[in-house]
């Protein structure tokens, strides 16, 4: 039998489990009903009522997280307050791998996150890796919003997600302890990079030696010399003091990677069609929000480093780069040709 300690233990998790499920699907006036003309009893509002949790790994400062409450303001005023999402940051529901397979099984509802990890669910992500792909962030967009960058969002529902919508990272640009004025002086340096194979084929491209390591111990390595340089963008840059260590950045652009809203397909497909396309809409609408928070973050970012003691390099002329870089596309090309004969379609 029993003890009296493990019987209230338990009856208190039974309480608590009732109380999550009352709270994530209830009718849409918490039971109550009202009389109709003809005296008989009618929901008081047909609609259910739910709420949600997004995952989001950045900070509550962070133009992603931004983005995040932004849609989910969005979604709870058009549904006139029956969808709640509340959204966690700062990984508190898990790092993005974490908060992706949890997603899939449907026990967290939404997530933001980079649209690198995707490659493994839709190889076409991949692309984003390629260097050079894209002429500026005008062109991203014009894809990313084009019939085939929304058929990759789509794509996801195969994987038991379904992507809502993109958002704005920026482009990704090197950093090294050692001065940086163009292409020639990446040759020889021992560059962090992340794994995956299109990154290590760039770096060979570009002459230098590609570093796979974990994002934690990039300051320490730069400090101690492990490694030489490393690449990010501008928010990413300043925020983990990388630029006390690494005071020299270089404005290259090599890489434009977007974020992704997901959904898990098995909470969208018990949603009503009216409220998926609310939900849907919402995510499309705060596309313009957070790419302006973006675009500030990324200004006061470049400010802040510059004001930190960086020297700070534009890159008048990109062309070297493009064709140092050119065996790296073409050894792709056969597996990205429909993605990347798209973005060249974006171009303007």
């Amino acid at each position: 039998m029993w003890g009296k300690k493990r019987f209230i233990g338990f009856m208190l998790l039974m309480l608590a489990a009732i109380l999550t499920l009352g709270a994530c699907n209830n009718d849409g006036d918490g039971g109550k009903t009202e009389t109709g003309d003809s005296g008989t009893k009618k929901p008081a509002d047909e609609g259910k009522t739910y709420t949600f949790r997004l995952a989001e790994t950045h900070p509550a400062d962070y133009p992603t997280t931004k983005g995040d409450i932004k849609f989910a303001e969005l979604v709870e005023e058009r549904s006139d307050g029956r969808i709640k999402i509340e959204v966690f940051p700062s990984a508190q529901l898990g790092e993005e791998k974490a908060a992706i397979e949890q997603v899939q099984l449907g026990a967290i509802e939404f997530t933001r996150v980079s649209s690198g990890p995707l490659a493994e669910f839709n190889k076409e992500f991949g692309v984003f890796s390629l260097p050079y792909i894209f002429d500026n962030d005008d062109h991203v967009w014009d894809y990313l919003l084009s019939d085939h960058g929304l058929s990759l969002l789509d794509s996801l529902e195969e994987s038991r997600m379904k992507g809502l919508a993109y958002y704005s990272s920026g482009s990704r640009n090197f950093y090294s302890s050692k001065p940086l004025n163009g292409i020639d002086d990446l040759k020889g340096m021992k560059i962090r990079v992340q794994q995956n194979k299109i990154n290590i084929e760039l770096m060979d491209a570009l002459g230098a030696s590609a570093t796979p390591m974990a994002y934690g111990e990039v300051y320490s390595s730069l400090q101690t010399g492990v490694i030489d340089a490393a690449e990010n963008n501008h928010p990413s840059y300043f925020s983990s003091k990388h630029f006390e260590v690494a005071p020299h950045y270089i404005l290259d652009g090599h890489q434009r990677v977007p974020e992704v809203l997901l959904i898990s397909k098995t909470v969208w497909d018990t949603l009503t069609e009216a409220d998926q396309e609310i939900i849907k809409q919402a995510a499309m609408d705060s596309i313009e929000y957070q790419r302006g928070e973006w675009d500030k973050y990324e200004k006061e970012s470049l400010d802040a480093v510059i004001e930190g003691g960086s020297t700070v390099v534009e890159v008048e002329d990109l062309t070297p780069w493009q064709e140092a870089v050119k065996p790296v596309i073409e050894a792709n090309r056969e597996e990205f040709k429909d993605v990347l004969d798209a973005i060249d379609a974006a171009r303007k």
